[in-house]
């Protein structure tokens, strides 16, 4: 990049906080709002209004990869490479300061999040209480297309960060979940707990989820305000779900493997090692007939 962004956001950024550092070189925006009922909604609401220069990530085309094979659920992990080179055509290089922002809740833009993170890039955070609160500030939207947007960065043309072209040893398939259980290790699903007990399932073709894991709503992670919850609160929730486990033996999973990203930056926030990540998940796990399926009575 042109230059290099003076301060470092590894977790969560405050509204204010960003306003005053728009248009710093070194910093790109990603707006990663998306609706799973209407998968185009994130990109008309962004063409509207945006946070200024902001680029515009797809859940479904540039933070996921298609598969045919259902054991890699419905948002299977992106290909490292294709995803580098994404990032490089959003600006983004080794040193940039990425700040990722949603609707609202975080669930989206902790995926990007989780991503950046676990190819080795550690200058990322997610916007805290989104473009709701954003706009309920009252601060600066634009309307630019992507194309003047990218006209930020076009000249530097970054090449793929080469240090992100190979995944961290946080991402586990089926067979190394069902390993980790037998182990005693902690599995933690982010479903609301109505679809973790198997009493409704909106999106996948099972309802339940996997025996030996436990339930905590990634919604279990915010304020009413829509914020994360202060980093001390956090720690002392973790600390009781771990019951004397390490942190970073922690196994976040949820329907498809995104908001599962979002226990994992609150864990992060908190100042614990990072957890694993099973990016197949429930879509994933119930793609394979022969696992077992557990409901609650």
């Amino acid at each position: 990049m042109a230059g290099e962004f003076e301060q470092t956001w590894k977790t969560l950024v405050d509204a204010e906080t960003l306003a005053a550092a728009l248009g710093s070189p070194g910093l790109v925006v990603v707006d990663c709002r998306f609706s799973l009922a209407d998968t185009s909604q994130g990109r008309r609401e962004y063409d509207a209004a945006h946070l200024p220069g902001a680029r515009y990530a797809h859940l479904d085309h540039d933070l996921s990869r298609r598969s045919d094979d259902p054991r890699d659920g419905r948002h299977p992990w992106p290909d490292a490479v294709e995803f580098a080179n994404t990032l490089a055509g959003w600006g983004i290089g080794p040193a940039t300061q990425v700040v990722a922002y949603d609707a609202a809740d975080g669930a989206m833009a902790a995926r990007l999040w989780c991503l950046l993170r676990l190819h080795g890039h550690t200058r990322v955070a997610v916007l805290d209480g989104g473009w709701k609160r954003w706009v309920a500030l009252g601060l600066p939207v634009g309307a630019a297309t992507a194309a003047s947007a990218f006209l930020q960065v076009q000249d530097d043309k970054s090449s793929p960060p080469k240090q992100l072209l190979q995944w961290q040893g946080a991402l586990l398939d089926a067979d190394e979940v069902q390993a980790h259980l037998d182990a005693g290790g902690l599995l933690v699903d982010a479903r609301g707990a109505p679809r973790f007990r198997g009493e409704v399932e909106p999106m996948d073709r099972v309802a339940g989820h996997v025996p030996g894991a436990v339930n905590r709503p990634f919604p279990e992670n915010l304020q009413p305000d829509g914020t994360f919850k202060p980093a001390g609160v956090l720690a002392d929730e973790f600390q009781a779900l771990l019951a004397g486990r390490e942190p970073s033996g922690l196994v976040s999973m949820c329907g498809s493997g995104v908001t599962a990203c979002h226990n994992l930056l609150a864990m992060a926030h908190a100042g614990l090692p990072m957890g694993k990540l099973y990016a197949g998940s429930w879509s994933g796990w119930i793609g394979d007939p022969a696992r077992p399926v557990a409901r609650d009575a």
